[in-house]
């Protein structure tokens, strides 16, 4: 891959990934993992996130969990989760950018293994956005069709902070995979050859001052 095509990857790469990322913050703390909206009142919508729920009348209200014991597994671990991507995606952007050939560094042998961590570090933030997201739309989707449960009571559909963190993780997955594409591919620009040519000069100078010395005729004996 040529040095300037390996620079376009890992912009493109650097991009979609900080794109990914910050949609993964605004999932992580927006109340909107799942939505409830009561059929004896249209105008109330209820909404339930990480860390509050909330209730949309007039006005919306907020309020949040009064005890962290109280609340389901899923949303326990999707928390630990997705602060954890939010860490990672922004150390593998701060690793990404070292490694990119943007930045000019004094050792541009250290630019490889620095972009290629980052991009596997952007794909592992992806994935940990993926798997809580996906653990409660599956949960959800058990929680509807339970027959156990009467038709009388109203059932949690998806919310948008679901879709957001979907097109999250793939943002990441796929900035990371460029990324990681661009460091292991990247050749360094060739060197300049003044250095050589100079030194070839230097020596057919000292060639010209010193000239090899011509073998000595033997004397003829007549």
């Amino acid at each position: 891959m040529d040095w300037h095509q390996s620079t376009t990857v890992q912009l493109s790469g650097l991009l979609v990934s900080l794109f990914g990322w910050l949609l993964s913050c605004v999932t992580t703390y927006v109340p909107l993992w799942k939505s409830l909206n009561l059929e004896l009142n249209d105008l109330e919508i209820w909404n339930m996130g990480l860390w509050q729920t909330c209730v949309s009348q007039a006005v919306l209200q907020c309020e949040n969990y009064a005890s962290l014991l109280a609340l389901p597994l899923e949303i326990k671990i999707s928390r630990v989760l997705m602060v954890t991507s939010n860490g990672l995606g922004f150390l593998a952007f701060s690793l990404a950018l070292l490694g990119s050939n943007c930045l000019k560094t004094s050792d541009s042998r250290q630019k490889r293994p620095l972009g290629i961590t980052g991009g596997v570090l952007f794909c592992i933030s992806g994935m940990t956005t993926l798997v809580p997201i996906s653990w409660v739309a599956y949960n959800t989707v058990q929680d509807f069709w339970d027959q156990t449960i009467p038709d009388v009571v109203p059932r949690w559909e998806f919310g948008d902070a679901l879709f957001l963190g979907w097109f999250a993780a793939f943002f990441l997955l796929l900035g990371g995979c460029l990324v990681i594409g661009a460091a292991c591919f990247l050749k360094t620009p060739k060197a300049s050859k003044r250095p050589a040519i100079h030194h070839k000069g230097e020596v057919a100078t000292l060639a010209i001052q010193h000239p090899p010395s011509s073998p000595k005729i033997a004397d003829l004996v007549i």
